[in-house]
């Protein structure tokens, strides 16, 4: 009962906190076409843990869609556009950096924080270019999704809790991080020129190469990536697939992964993903969904998606993730609250671990 009242507690002092008035876009045009657009959200979240043995809570930033900052510039060159893309995480702590043993600072920015530094020019008829730090061309490739459940739960199992481990039901042995078996094997941001082919039919093509430029090593990165995005009738769908590769000290991680997901007119949605870490494990992921207006504020959105690792740890390894959630939009003040419930689980032949069990709780407000 006490943990349902500060559950409870936590939810409303989470939906205070963002329930102020809208803010106006802060866009300014300069005259010829051109504008710099000021953005950003707040992401507050209340996390608990039960890792089989103990209990923990924290106050937490929501590693689903942190708090962050940003700039867009965007003028027009003839035809065509050059932008300007700055964002950075506030520095918060992150719900995938507390674990057990580990509680980070409430704020400790770093540039690892750094999310774009990007420069680009698109045109409707070649493509478009891009330079600096940002998404390499299978970004977001493993997670297509129709679902409005995403700040709670989608094929990002490690965001809300990754770094808590697995602990052996002997009390001996080595403790494994949710993340390290859970991985969805999606492309992330590097320093990298990508170059994106012009749409066509509803397929396009991504290129990208970099490396690595906020952590300290020379890891190099090279990937493609085909997507593909149509409406069939009614009926909505979009899909990807990729594959990267990185490079450290002269050897060579292969990923191969994609997804595709689905919107009927009903609300129902659906989405699978699946990957595979070349000699280093391989999942499939599935996804169901429901997003309906019952009531006046926004669109609430259910789902439910299960995840199936095999081998990420050692060989004849498996890992599972089951999770459930409900999100609601308050389109009057930008803001989004949710909760989301995932259970974990761990087998390898040598050791029996205990089951994991998170809880997260949150609100997200755009401004």
């Amino acid at each position: 009962m006490t943990n349902v009242f500060k559950i409870s507690s936590v939810a409303v002092a989470l939906s205070a906190l963002v329930a102020g008035p809208a803010a106006a876009e802060m866009k300014y045009d300069n005259g010829s076409g051109g504008s710099v657009l000021l953005y950003g959200q707040l992401s507050p979240a209340y996390v608990w843990v039960d890792d089989g043995v103990s209990t923990y809570s924290n106050l937490v930033d929501n590693g689903h869609s942190n708090s962050r900052v940003g700039l867009w510039v965007t003028q027009p060159v003839g035809q065509d556009t050059f932008t300007f893309n700055f964002e950075t995480a506030l520095g918060l702590r992150q719900s995938f950096a507390v674990s057990q043993n580990f509680t980070p600072k409430g704020v400790n920015w770093s540039r690892t924080f750094l999310r774009k530094i990007d420069f680009a020019y698109n045109s409707d008829q070649y493509g478009k270019v891009s330079f600096g730090l940002g998404s390499m061309a299978t970004d977001g490739i493993a997670e297509s999704d129709f679902g409005g459940t995403g700040m709670a739960l989608y094929n990002g199992i490690g965001d809300a809790a990754g770094a808590f481990r697995f602990q052996p039901v002997s009390g001996i042995g080595a403790t494994v991080p949710i993340g390290t078996v859970t991985a969805s094997l999606d492309g992330g941001r590097r320093g990298r020129v990508r170059y994106d082919t012009p749409e066509f039919n509803g397929f396009r093509v991504a290129v990208a190469a970099g490396t690595e430029v906020l952590l300290a090593n020379d890891d190099d990165f090279y990937d493609i990536a085909l997507r593909y995005r149509t409406d069939v009738g009614t009926a909505k769908f979009k899909g990807g697939f990729g594959w990267s590769r990185r490079v450290r000290n002269g050897v060579n991680r292969d990923n191969t992964v994609g997804s595709m997901a689905l919107e009927l007119q009903s609300g129902l949605n659906f989405a699978v993903a699946a990957g595979n870490r070349h000699g280093g494990g391989d999942y499939t992921y599935g996804k169901i969904g429901y997003n309906a207006n019952w009531i006046s504020a926004g669109q609430t959105s259910l789902g439910i998606d299960y995840y199936d690792g095999n081998d990420f740890l050692v060989g004849g390894s498996s890992s599972g993730a089951m999770g459930i959630a409900i999100q609601q939009k308050i389109d009057r003040i930008n803001t989004e609250v949710y909760m989301g419930y995932r259970t974990y689980e761990l087998n390898d032949t040598a050791t029996v671990y205990h089951d994991i069990d998170s809880l997260i709780v949150g609100a997200r407000w755009k401004f």
